[in-house]
This record gives structure tokens, sequence and C-alpha cells, in this order.
């Protein structure tokens, strides 16, 4: 049990830190440039991974149409609008709206994929955008003006990463998560590689600098590769259950992170937005006899890969 907790402990170490390595990455890279280099990093340990599982399978066709789906709502959509994100806001800030991401997950599980959801989880969606809020200090009006970019766009991210979630249920039943993964990384690339072409902007000379190649590496290698492994070893050794607990642990890292390496304040509203969205999505997060038992029947991989699909 000790390893297990060590585990997480260092999941939610290395993704409350991938919002720094975003904010040291994206003056040098670019919001395009960020989201190409992490999933070429992620893809240098994934894809040889993805090779040998594909060399051992029956030789099945991959689902192509929704792996480029959720590469497109998982990767390229939301790690871009994250860079864009802290290019205004605070990496802590960040942490905590990408928090919201189970909120977002049941609301729209609802809304566009026929999930009935219980009072417990729509009270949980109503408490947690009260905690949304909170953190913005009830400035509602600037999501509808030029301050948009920042906590708006940090939603929208939030958004994707659920309509991701709902889908890659729905659609990849059954397919591995190194296979998802994998692609996801491949598309995520690709279309960070068009609009870096497109855009342009990156300072090359700045990449080369300490700070932007841990940043590299960090977010690529280990917040994009290895902490998906990470995860799915605590699935296995624990439960889905066990290892959806560090989307509460990640906050607060990244808090803890961005006040040691970014000299971020930590104030009051955080706090409090942060511990309303915590009670939010542990409401919206419980589940009905009913759809436990809908969750049981479903196969392991399927089940489980939608869960870690939602991480910065």
């Amino acid at each position: 049990m000790l390893r297990l907790y060590s585990a997480l402990i260092f999941l939610s170490l290395i993704w409350g830190l991938s919002f720094v390595f975003i904010k040291w990455m994206v003056e040098p890279a670019g919001i395009w440039g960020t989201t190409f280099l992490r999933c070429l990093a992620g893809a240098l340990i994934l894809l040889p991974l993805f090779y040998r599982q594909q060399k051992k399978s029956s030789g099945d066709p991959l689902k192509w149409k929704p792996l480029i789906i959720v590469g497109i709502f998982n990767a390229a959509v939301p790690w871009s609008l994250i860079a864009l994100s802290e290019t205004q806001i605070n990496s802590n800030t960040a942490s905590i709206l990408n928090a919201t991401t189970p909120l977002w997950t049941g609301l729209i599980g609802f809304l566009v994929f026929s999930v009935t959801l219980t009072r417990f989880q729509w009270a949980g969606i109503a408490v947690g955008f009260l905690g949304i809020l909170i953190l913005m200090d009830f400035q509602v009006g600037g999501l509808f003006t030029s301050h948009f970019v920042g906590v708006g766009t940090m939603l929208i991210a939030a958004m994707s990463y659920a309509f991701s979630s709902q889908y890659t249920k729905k659609a990849l039943a059954g397919v591995s998560v190194v296979v998802i993964s994998s692609i996801q990384l491949v598309v995520g690339g690709f279309v960070g590689l068009i609009g870096m072409f497109v855009q342009g902007g990156v300072d090359w000379n700045g990449l080369v600098e300490p700070k932007a190649l841990l940043a590299i590496v960090g977010l690529g290698c280990f917040g994009s590769g290895i902490a998906t492994l990470l995860f799915f070893y605590i699935v296995k050794k624990g439960s889905p259950e066990f290892a959806s607990t560090v989307t509460y642990l990640i906050p607060g890292t990244a808090m803890v992170w961005g006040f040691v390496l970014l000299d971020e304040p930590v104030t009051s509203n955080l706090i409090i937005g942060l511990l309303v969205i915590f009670i939010g999505v542990f409401l919206s997060s419980r589940k009905s006899k009913k759809q436990i038992k809908a969750v049981v029947g479903l196969e392991g991989g399927s089940s489980t890969a939608a869960q870690c699909e939602h991480k910065p």
C-alpha cells in the first residue's frame, strides 16, 4: 500500500509541475510550439510501447476516426488553450480551473451523451460553478470582454477534456490506453506543427535555455508519457477510484510548485475557490447503485482510459 500512495503522490507532483513547465515553455515556444514539443517528447516514450503492442496484437485495424477526434479534443485543443491561458493567468489558477473537468464531464455527458445524473451530481455541478465564481471574484463580465483569454480559455480546455472523456467511453471501448495515448500525441503534434508554421513566433534560441529544455523533457516525457503509465499502474494495483483521487491533489501541488518556482501568490480566493470546487467535484463524482453496476460491467481498459485523459 505504501508503494501505491507513493506513486499517487509522485503522479500529483508530476502533473502539478506541468503547469509550471507550460509557463516556462510558452514564451519561447509559443502556443502551438508548446503543444508540438510536448507531444513530440511524449511520443518518444510511448511510440516504442505502441509499436511493441501492435506487433503482439491480433492485427485488428485501428479505429482511426475516433482516435483522431480524441487526439484533437484531448491533446491539440486543450493543450494549446492551456498554454494560451497561462500567458494571462498564474499556473496555480490554471490548475484549479483544470480541476473542474469532472464537473463539465457530467454536464456534457447529460447534454450530449444522454447520461443520467443524480441529484447529488447536479448539486456537485452547481457547487463547482460557485467555486469558479469565487475564483473569479464574481467578475463574470470578464468572460465576455478582452479578459476572456485566461479563465475563459482555461474553462474551454476543461470542457474539451470532458467531451473527450465521454467520447472515449462511447467510441473507444476496449481500446488499449497505450494506443489511445500514442495516437493522440501524434495527432496533437501534427496540429501543433501546422500551427507553428502558420503562426510562427518560435524563439529557437530561447528553447535551448535550461528552463525551456527542462520544460520540454518534464512536460513531454514525464507529464505526457511516464505519468500516463504511472496512472495505470495505480489503476491496476489499486483501483480506478483510488487513482482518480489524484484530481484532488494536483491543484495543491501546482500551488506549491507555483509559489516555489514562480513566486506566484496563494490568495484567499484561490484557497476558498479550490475547496468549494473540490466539494463540487466530490458530489458530482458520486454515482447511484445503477451507475456503479454499469461501470463494473465495462471492460477495464475503456472505463479507466477516460479518467486519465483530463490531466494537464
